[in-house]
């Protein structure tokens, strides 16, 4: 059985990419998955506002557990199994040391994540794993159901000749 990790932050997008694997899964694939969240470091405003390690350390975890619940609802609800992770760090290299250390087999991943920076393109988080990953990466884009049709210039009423 193969092992998917598939990084989670909380946002719709990175629900996309677990409803993907759930995709995957009924359309034979079988697998388990490796739910992820990386915090990032607490910055030094933090850090001087809280004096105290442990309770930076509780809310970052409490913060990764929280942007964990939708995904594990899925997941749950689909019966499939899967594990669940909570780390801090930079993102993206963090991301890989978890696949590496499940053993995953590939990384199924949202385009964009939170954040404005992270955006531009595919997103700076999904290409840095796309760079530092030595197994594959799937990324999967986001496909607004409620978007109106892209014009592509043709409409019902054409003009008459």
């Amino acid at each position: 059985m193969m092992r998917y990790l598939i990084p989670v932050d909380g946002s719709q997008l990175a629900l996309d990419a677990v409803h993907h694997a759930l995709r995957l899964v009924r359309e034979g694939l079988q697998a388990s998955f490796v739910l992820a969240n990386v915090q990032e470091p607490a910055h030094l405003y933090e850090v001087m506002m809280t004096a105290d390690p442990v309770v930076l350390e509780g809310a970052s975890r409490g913060a990764g557990v929280h942007a964990l619940q939708d995904a594990e609802r899925l997941m749950q609800e689909s019966g499939l199994p899967y594990e669940t992770e909570v780390a801090s760090g930079d993102v993206a290299h963090t991301l890989v040391d978890i696949a590496e250390r499940f053993g995953c087999d590939g990384i199924i991943m949202g385009a964009r994540g939170r954040g404005a920076l992270r955006s531009v393109l595919i997103g700076s988080v999904s290409s840095a794993v796309l760079q530092a990953s030595t197994i594959p990466v799937t990324i999967v884009h986001h496909v607004d159901e409620e978007a109106p049709p892209p014009d592509d210039g043709i409409d019902g009423d054409l003009p008459a000749a």
